[in-house]
């Protein structure tokens, strides 16, 4: 029976789909406390049926929050107000006991680059000023779902409660959702994550672009002790889909500190040489760095084949046989879609062309889509209206779409996802990749001396940022294994977990890589042609794994060997020596500034070993 709710003369919420007394107590007892607290209109749980995601997106039609484009097959547009566009790193906080379990003390006081914490006496008075009522008027939907194939041993369930059906329709493209992942669930433990737009009904002041939103309260806090996550404010993205960077990273690497195995920021391929040999490779990438390019390369090296297993999270554990095995937790990409073209990433254009949910890109006049990047020339006569909803000619001298944009589509429509990407047991790393925006100084790629200094690679990232969050202009920053907003828990802790794997009896390590694709000439092109010809850099890592390819020690790692690098094809114009180069003035102020960040930001908690990297890699520079 419904719970009685204490500002309303009647019984609580209507109804509208499922059966209360059918969810475990604990499901149950989630899905009343908050019902008391939000006081909802109605109640609704997800089953994640067809029909009753055609019934989301009518109503979300209705209500004018996205609109049918009929160009494509089940496609949609969604326009965000112009305050509610991407990340809230600046208002997304840990809630822990002691604040040196979220974050080390930055040398000097001062505010952590590396996650925001906040007491738990701080976040229930947060949690009191926003949510009682905060949906009257509204339904408040349950979803329950999976990260990871319903099932896997290495899959984790949520249950999201929301009163966005926007969130809804993104949750059953992005997760695995519906009445199977309560079967699967049982009276079994799972994350509880609790979001509202905190716009109740009547509104109080009109909608922008018919998007409900409350930027001035925005507040994505994450409690990791108690396993919860709780959004208010935004209906954008990573700060509402609370499935993905909140609890598959945020949450997920401190469930995976305490049991054992890694939650990344990774993409996961599978390369196959013209030979038919498989390997599986993952890669840590910052947002808009061609992470979702890379997880599906179309190979300009006849004979090679690239599958996409995940363009964006890993969950990797080692097995009993000491394999590496990794899952993507997700069931979608969300990928940024300016700089997306048929020239980029061929198979991605291929992916989105049904099913697809878009926001913040514009919109031509014949029902299709547009951005920065597509390289498609519009058809005569035909217009474009910017995400803004406003008139758009390429003279205008703004993006036509937002610079964080993105499509929300299923993976399984991607033509080359890789057959075992809903493996349960996952499939095994032989590589770790990473890599960042560097136009200048760090060469194409190198290999880790060894597991040690690979981690030590990982943690000395830096990359320019990016438009995923409320970042502006082109500084480089420290991007941590890409995991930087993304850390649920204190950094040199995480750094000696990731140690750690190496103290595993059994372990086979993945090699671990950097690439930089983005090195540029001294008259500002890139040095690298990028994007296809990428699978050259895959080839020699895959030949490296194999013990096939020359490498030669350098200050910074393993370089390829003269001859080692594929370039048959790519003609005299390439300079080698500009894209291997290592200026050792670049690399002194690398050092410094990694030293200087390690000092400030991770301070006490930066593990022996990960100084004494630095302390080597130092004294390489210095014979250059």
């Amino acid at each position: 029976m419904a719970p009685q709710l204490p500002s309303q003369n009647r019984a609580g919420p209507r109804l509208l789909q499922g059966d209360l007394s059918e969810l475990s107590p604990a499901v149950r007892d989630f899905v009343e406390a908050n019902v008391k607290l939000c006081q909802p209109e109605a109640l609704h749980i997800c089953d994640g049926s067809e029909e009753e995601n055609r019934s989301v997106l009518a109503q979300l039609q209705e209500q004018g929050m996205i609109k049918k484009l009929t160009k494509y097959k089940n496609c949609w547009l969604a326009r965000t107000d112009p305050r509610d566009v991407a990340r809230v790193e600046s208002k997304t906080v840990i809630v822990t006991q002691n604040e040196q379990d979220t974050v080390p003390s930055p040398r000097g006081g001062g505010v952590s680059q590396l996650g925001r914490w906040m007491s738990q006496e701080e976040f229930d008075k947060a949690v009191t000023l926003r949510f009682p009522g905060c949906m009257k008027g509204r339904t408040m939907y349950v979803i329950p779902y999976s990260m990871g194939p319903v099932g896997s041993p290495l899959s984790k369930i949520g249950v999201e409660l929301t009163d966005s059906p926007y969130v809804v329709a993104s949750m059953r493209v992005m997760t695995r959702m519906g009445k199977a992942v309560l079967t699967a669930l049982g009276g079994g433990d799972f994350v509880r994550c609790l979001h509202s737009v905190g716009c109740p009904l009547p509104l109080k002041s009109p909608l922008v672009n018919n998007w409900p939103c409350n930027p001035e309260l925005t507040l994505i806090g994450h409690i990791p002790d108690r396993r919860q996550i709780v959004s208010f404010g935004s209906g954008y993205g990573g700060n509402s889909l609370l499935g993905k960077k909140c609890f598959a990273l945020r949450i997920a690497s401190r469930i995976a500190k305490e049991e054992g195995w890694l939650a990344e920021h990774m993409l996961i391929l599978g390369i196959t040489n013209p030979a038919g040999q498989k390997k599986y490779m993952a890669a840590a990438f910052p947002s808009a760095c061609g992470k979702t390019n890379l997880a599906m390369l179309s190979p300009a090296l006849p004979g090679w084949k690239v599958e996409c297993v995940g363009d964006d999270i890993a969950w990797m554990k080692f097995d009993d046989q000491g394999n590496l095995r990794a899952i993507n937790p997700e069931n979608g990409f969300f990928g940024v879609a300016p700089g997306t073209s048929v020239k980029t990433n061929p198979n991605a254009m291929e992916t989105i062309c049904k099913n697809t949910v878009f926001t913040n890109v514009a919109e031509t006049s014949d029902g299709g889509v547009y951005w920065e990047g597509m390289d498609q020339a519009l058809p005569e006569g035909v217009s474009v209206t910017s995400w803004k909803n406003l008139p758009w000619t390429p003279q205008d001298g703004e993006p036509c779409a937002h610079p964080n944009s993105r499509f929300c589509t299923p993976a399984g429509q991607c033509p080359i996802i890789d057959p075992q990407w809903e493996s349960p047991e996952g499939v095994p790393i032989e590589a770790i990749i990473f890599g960042g925006r560097r136009p200048e100084g760090v060469p194409l790629v190198y290999e880790a001396f060894n597991w040690q200094h690979g981690v030590f690679v990982g943690a000395a990232m830096r990359s320019e940022a990016t438009a995923a969050a409320e970042h502006r202009g082109k500084a480089i920053m420290n991007d941590p294994f890409a995991m930087r907003p993304f850390f649920g828990y204190n950094f040199g802790r995480y750094l000696s977990h990731w140690l750690s794997m190496a103290d595993r009896p059994g372990a086979r390590l993945p090699k671990i890589f950097h690439v930089n694709w983005f090195r540029k000439s001294t008259t500002g092109g890139f040095l690298w042609p990028g994007f296809g010809e990428n699978i050259r850099v895959l080839d020699w890592m895959f030949r490296r794994l194999s013990g096939e390819a020359g490498a030669m020690p350098s200050a910074v790692g393993y370089l390829p060997c003269q001859g080692s690098l594929n370039l048959q094809g790519l003609g005299s114009s390439l300079d080698l020596e500009q894209l291997f180069g290592l200026d050792q003035a670049f690399w002194q102020k690398e050092v410094d500034d990694v030293r200087a960040y390690f000092d400030t930001q991770v301070n006490d908690d930066l593990p022996e070993e990960v100084a004494r990297q630095l302390e080597m890699l130092q004294h390489r520079v210095r014979q250059l």
